[in-house]
């Protein structure tokens, strides 16, 4: 079982420990930052977010509750309050963690602040075609695949595709929901 606590600028090093080559950074982040990672390069990731009230970010660190060890990262951003929509994204289960379901925890974690919490409606989010284990976790916690944008990425050469998935508020208050 995992909580989720704010993520601050006291836990930019462990976020970059996991983050080893362009490639994870690029899955992970797009081109929102660049290789390698610094701790003055994400000092603006955390200004003006987590506030209930007020910001368009939420970005959490996962914690495994019983041992209590950081074991991932996730954000909800792009809140619109007057679409009543947000959007995960970044989001990263530590190399040593990884196939153990902390991914579906966490997203699951996340949904139910948003659409208990934040009162949002429809909670989207991005993941590369490529990435099975990614797209698998976040069917298990209820998101429907809508398209794929085809060859949006240029990586090192090679296009990447972006599978666009979402949730409804009403599909995450349905009885079979996760």
């Amino acid at each position: 079982m995992i909580t989720l606590e704010y993520f601050t600028n006291k836990d930019f090093t462990e976020l970059m420990g996991w983050i080893s080559d362009e490639e994870i950074l690029m899955n992970w982040s797009g081109a929102l930052f660049s290789f390698p990672l610094t701790q003055s390069s994400m000092e603006w990731y955390v200004e003006d977010v987590n506030d209930i009230k007020n910001s368009e970010a939420f970005i959490y660190k996962a914690v495994d509750a019983e041992t209590g060890k950081t074991v991932g990262h996730i954000s909800l951003g792009g809140i619109s309050k007057k679409n009543r929509a947000g959007r995960i994204s970044r989001v990263l289960v530590a190399p040593e963690y990884q196939g153990k379901g902390y991914c579906r925890q966490m997203v699951s974690a996340v949904l139910k602040i948003g659409f208990e919490d934040l009162r949002l409606h429809r909670i989207c989010l991005g993941v590369y075609d490529f990435n099975k284990a990614a797209i698998s976790c976040y069917q298990k916690a209820g998101l429907v695949i809508e398209g794929t944008n085809r060859d949006c990425l240029l990586f090192k050469g090679k296009w990447w595709s972006l599978v666009e998935m979402s949730i409804l508020e009403d599909e995450w208050a349905a009885p079979s929901a996760p």
